[in-house]
């Protein structure tokens, strides 16, 4: 497999969020032995201890301390800020920012070195270095930036590049310089739950000082977006265990065991000390060694890289690791506040990898949990677990759960929730793995189960599922947005399976029940029977099954052909295709990107009789995996080829201004906030402005 399955857009979430992957491959990565939230002690002793946590009660506070509560309206007006991806729960990347470049100059990178040379760099006010390959958006919130990214540059010297892991990377707003990194070592059990080298997919969810957002390895996580910067390791969870690191027993020469049998004499041997001072923990003074379990587990007490600390040694098959406990002097880590383990304590088996941007109402944080297949891509794991949970973003207790796509998830599942009034009532709305769009009541739920309002079958009841993207049903790997009382969402595949049939929906949100364009029946006589939906196919004519037309169906209009020139033909620039991206909306002018690189531009309204009216296609002739940006009168959207398309907003502007290229592949969805577009490419973030 060249690439991840998983999207997100990540994608792109990514959208979706959500990004997918490109090649992979293992040789020169170390993954480390995993960690869990554990004690010192108990890590010296060989024993795992989850850290105990009181989900009853947090010092992260209510939500009037962790952040007022903002109207998206607001948050959209004001244009300093994008605390999401898509700027707010409703995900419509439409800031009001001003002022921003409608072109600029990134300069020129040596390829081999690295170097930049900014000779004839325009509207660049700084960039910053990522990982080895970046699919998480840019989040802005008080003033810093955050994505999601591998480990591919290392910013920590305990975890050199060679390491896989999972980055959350923080960066200052005004400079981009490095604040602080949450690591997230991978999964042992490899690719089929935390692909290699994808690292964070998912974009943060920032509200005051707390950030939320869900590891690789299936955990939501809440930190302090100052870190330990602020002296305070915050909690309920501290003293967090951390990987300092490791000697190999690579079975040349005698380091592996001399350093056992001189842990246990008490010393540290120089192959001990150089793992140590590599790591930026370098021993000085005296070392006190005291052995716990001999050639198995010791304690190092003393002053390591300027610290004085009691690490933890342990002999774990192959290696001798060092641990340490994070504290207010390790400026450069996480200051992790609660943790949800999801495969854990819900059973979820994510395949690929975990990727959800989460998103809030009030005091409610809502997550898709990325449940999904087995590497068999048949076999689904976890039937049970849940696909949508709702926490409290306080304390991490979950609410309620739901697992309405069942047995029926098609592949993975990627997308994001988006939260609106609709009819009067707050709705939250999660992409299911089986094509079906859910919403739900966006409140505590009941006896811990959310109030299903209404689902939509996403894909023609007659359309089927084929392994490796062959056949015509799809998933959902957008975000669904609302918009002046609608709903709208694409349907996509991983673009590992690529191109194909696509779908663009407008949905009526205040409808009840099953709001889907048709209904699967079973034909006998006269009689018209409902049957359950299918996985594979909902609809086999040769087994007297048909689709009917549904009397309670909430479609607005719906895009999958248009002839837009009137010849009888339809033609591939007249085809909407899978998509990851999610629709951006400003003034009833729509545009989405599809995975064929089109860029659709349609009127938001459609219709009358449910037909879309389509404004132009552009044809970027590059695989757009991202979303559109909409602000200052222009719209951002770019590709897999590294070019970021500009065009004047409106209807009738159907040829961008420019096409600029970044260097490397724009797989992210651009941002803007403060006078700045902020762009993360493959290993680079960017921030783009006039100069001020």
């Amino acid at each position: 497999m060249a690439r991840s399955e998983f999207s997100a857009w990540c994608l792109m979430l990514g959208s979706a969020i959500l990004g997918t992957l490109t090649t992979v491959l293992l040789s020169g990565c170390q993954p480390p032995v995993p960690l869990s939230t554990v004690t010192l002690a108990a890590a010296a002793a060989n024993e795992t201890v989850v850290a105990d946590v009181d989900k009853s009660k947090s010092d992260s506070g209510s939500a009037a301390d962790v952040s007022e509560f903002i109207p998206p309206a607001e948050v959209i007006e004001s244009g300093k800020e994008w605390p999401q991806w898509g700027g707010t729960r409703v995900r419509n990347n439409v800031p009001n920012a001003k002022n921003l470049p409608e072109s600029w100059n990134i300069g020129k990178f040596d390829r081999r070195t690295g170097e930049w040379d900014g000779s004839k760099a325009e509207n660049v006010r700084w960039f910053s270095s990522l990982g080895s390959q970046t699919y998480g958006n840019p989040v802005v919130s008080g003033g810093q930036v955050y994505v999601g990214s591998n480990n591919g540059n290392g910013y920590l010297k305990r975890y050199p590049s060679n390491v896989d892991l999972g980055c959350l990377l923080a960066f200052d707003q005004k400079d981009g310089s490095f604040l602080w990194q949450h690591s997230s070592e991978k999964l042992i059990t490899g690719r089929v739950h935390d692909w290699p080298l994808q690292g964070i997919c998912c974009a943060p969810l920032v509200e005051g000082e707390r950030l939320w957002f869900v590891t690789s390895r299936g955990e939501v996580r809440c930190l302090d977006t100052k870190g330990f910067h602020d002296g305070e390791d915050d909690g309920p969870v501290q003293n967090e265990v951390a990987r300092v690191g490791d000697l190999m027993n690579s079975g040349e020469g005698s380091d592996y065991e001399d350093s056992l049998s001189s842990l246990n004499q008490g010393e540290l041997t120089e192959a001990l000390t150089k793992v140590l001072t590599d790591a930026g923990s370098e021993p000085e003074g005296d070392i006190e060694i005291k052995t716990l379990a001999e050639n198995k587990s010791w304690t190092a007490k003393g002053n390591f890289g300027g610290v004085d600390r009691t690490l933890a040694i342990k002999q774990l098959g192959p290696r001798i690791s060092i641990f340490k406990t994070l504290s207010v002097e390790d400026k450069q880590d996480a200051d992790v506040i609660w943790v949800f383990n999801m495969m854990d304590e819900l059973g979820v088996s994510q395949h690929n990898m975990c990727s959800c941007s989460v998103t809030s109402y009030g005091d409610l944080l809502f997550v898709n949990t990325s449940n999904g297949l087995d590497e068999s891509h048949i076999n689904l794991p976890a039937p049970e677990a849940p696909s949508f949970i709702c926490m409290n973003k306080n304390t991490g207790e979950v609410l309620w759960t739901d697992q309405s796509p069942g047995t029926n998830i098609l592949h993975g599942q990627w997308s994001s929730p988006s939260i609106e009034v609709l009819g009067g009532v707050p709705q939250v709305l999660f992409c299911g793995g089986d094509g079906w769009l859910y919403s739900f009541k966006a409140d505590g739920g009941k006896d811990g189960a959310g109030e299903l309002l209404w689902k939509f079958d996403c894909n023609p009841k007659e359309s089927k599922w084929i392994l490796g993207g062959e056949g015509t049903r799809n998933n959902l790997i957008a975000t669904p947005v609302a918009y002046d009382g609608w709903v709208y969402v694409a349907v996509g595949q991983d673009p590992e399976h690529g191109e194909g049939e696509g779908h663009l929906w407008c949905i009526d949100p205040t409808k009840r029940g099953d709001v889907s364009p048709q209904l699967a029946v079973k034909l006998e006589g006269d009689s018209r029977e409902p049957i359950d939906h299918k996985r594979i196919q909902a609809v086999e004519p040769e087994k007297g099954e048909a689709a009917v037309d549904n009397p309670n169906s909430a479609v607005v209009w719906h895009y999958s052909l248009a002839d837009q020139n009137d010849d009888g033909e339809i033609d591939f620039e007249e085809e909407m295709h899978r998509s990851c991206g999610t629709v951006a909306i400003k003034d009833d002018v729509l545009y989405i990107a599809d995975f064929s690189g089109l860029v659709h531009c349609l009127d938001a309204k459609g219709n009358e009789d449910g037909t879309p009216i389509v404004h132009f296609t552009y044809d970027m002739f590059a695989q757009s995996w991202g979303s559109p940006l909409i602000a200052d009168d222009k719209v951002y959207i770019g590709d897999e080829d590294g070019d970021v398309c500009v065009f004047e907003f409106g209807a009738e502007n159907n040829e961008p201004i420019e096409e600029i290229n970044m260097g490397t592949s724009v797989y992210s969805t651009p941002v803007a906030a403060d006078e700045t577009i902020f762009i993360s490419t493959k290993d680079k973030l960017f921030a783009i402005g006039k100069p001020r």
